[in-house]
């Protein structure tokens, strides 16, 4: 386990360059299990995540290159099990999308249950619900073990929400279905977006990709594609934060402004002053102020991975701001530990929290939970007096690649124990 320490009261100043989405890059690597021919997926994250999802495919019989590297060649001609490794499954909650390709490949699908981070312990029975409409049904031993002998049927789907990878689970078993389906109340997402793209490359017909409503017409051979996937907008999002938190000055390359509007919104409100183009977002020191209520969305709202990110922020906004994510109950309670910080915040229930602004941090030891909260807390560290020790550090690295290299490029004072 490695513990990242932080000397903070320093602004940061530089260049970041974004990698490709980590959302995008777990859905696009199941995807790759539909069909027997090379997939070749570039821009993608060098991030843990990434790493453990390949693992599984490659378990699963799939032949790899450049595992590691931002350009990834994947074929699944054969698979040689429909178990994936429990370990590997246990430690990544993205694993639930290989269900529908082994269904389509294998007739039959034996997934233990899916880990992660503790936020990310959220129900997956939109995903089942999904599967079983097409076709899928329980099968004996386990509560993921599924069956689908007689391979998967279109039909209309109202989802009993919007999830994302419940969206992208029921893309990727209907994109091999005999006939049409209709899914409602889909997640519109750039991710699920992204996914839709890829497998029309693939030869999937899809309309309604970004809206509620995605009509696919599925097919029962699929080929092989290539796709560059879009840059991380959460990553950009989270670097922004750093940059605003310190009262530096750092330019983010790599993201798409589309994607990144719902974000910068919200910052605009908080005070940050900010340059948005075309891929590019550059940020300079900020009087930062109070911004009432900020709430997440649903696609096109601000996005829940960031809602830990701009709690720590508005700690250092004059005013008070209530943060609300009504989605997830447990992503606000790693940020307790900002009182320990001397943060003046108020933890309401499960899903909104008050902050009181500005106040100096102070340095402490922190623990990392969950991917996003432990780069929050990064972000506090940073903006404290003294010194903090974040660990473990590994959890942050599932999602944001290099990030010791990348805050000490842009001057941070910090240093990796193990």
């Amino acid at each position: 386990m490695s513990t990242l320490v932080v000397e903070g009261g320093r602004p940061l100043s530089g260049r970041i360059h974004v990698q490709g989405n980590k959302n995008s890059a777990l859905p696009l690597l199941a995807a790759c299990r539909l069909t027997d021919r090379e997939c070749v997926l570039t821009n993608m994250p060098c991030i843990r995540d990434v790493d453990v999802m390949i693992e599984l495919l490659i378990g699963l019989g799939a032949e790899v290159s450049g595992a590691g590297t931002s350009t990834v060649r994947i074929c699944c001609s054969t698979i040689t099990t429909d178990e994936p490794d429990e370990d590997l499954v246990g430690r990544l909650r993205g694993s639930v999308l290989l269900l529908g390709p082994l269904l389509v490949r294998r007739g039959t699908a034996r997934l233990a249950t899916p880990g992660g981070d503790f936020p990310a312990r959220r129900t997956t029975t939109t995903h089942y619900m999904a599967l079983e409409a097409l076709g899928a049904r329980p099968l004996s031993g386990g509560q993921q073990y599924l069956q689908a002998p007689d391979g998967f049927r279109g039909t209309s789907i109202y989802l009993n929400e919007a999830s994302v990878t419940g969206t992208e689970t029921a893309l990727l078993a209907a994109a091999a279905a005999d006939g049409t389906t209709r899914l409602r109340h889909a997640a519109c997402e750039p991710h699920v977006v992204e996914l839709c793209q890829f497998l029309r490359k693939m030869g999937v017909g899809i309309e309604g990709e970004g809206t509620s409503t995605i009509t696919v017409s599925g097919k029962s051979s699929l080929g092989g594609a290539e796709h560059r996937l879009n840059g991380d907008h959460i990553e950009a999002g989270s670097w922004a934060v750093v940059a605003a938190i310190t009262g530096g000055d750092i330019e983010i390359t790599g993201a798409r402004a589309e994607d990144l509007e719902p974000i910068v919104a919200v910052f605009k409100r908080i005070g940050v002053h900010f340059r948005l183009e075309e891929e590019m977002l550059s940020l300079e020191a900020s009087t930062l102020l109070g911004a009432g209520r900020i709430t997440v969305g649903l696609w096109p709202g601000f996005p829940s991975d960031l809602v830990s990110l701009v709690t720590v922020l508005a700690t250092q906004a004059d005013g008070q701001t209530l943060i609300h994510d009504w989605m997830y109950e447990l992503r606000l309670f790693a940020l307790e530990q900002l009182s320990g910080m001397r943060a003046d915040l108020f933890l309401c229930d499960p899903h909104r929290i008050i902050v009181r602004g500005p106040c100096q941090l102070v340095g402490r030891e922190l623990d990392s939970r969950d991917l996003r909260s432990g780069m929050a807390l990064i972000s506090a560290a940073l903006a404290a007096d003294g010194v903090s020790k974040i660990s473990p550090l590994e959890i942050v690295e599932r999602g944001y690649a290099r990030v010791v290299d990348q805050l000490k490029s842009l001057g941070a004072q910090i240093e990796r124990q193990e």
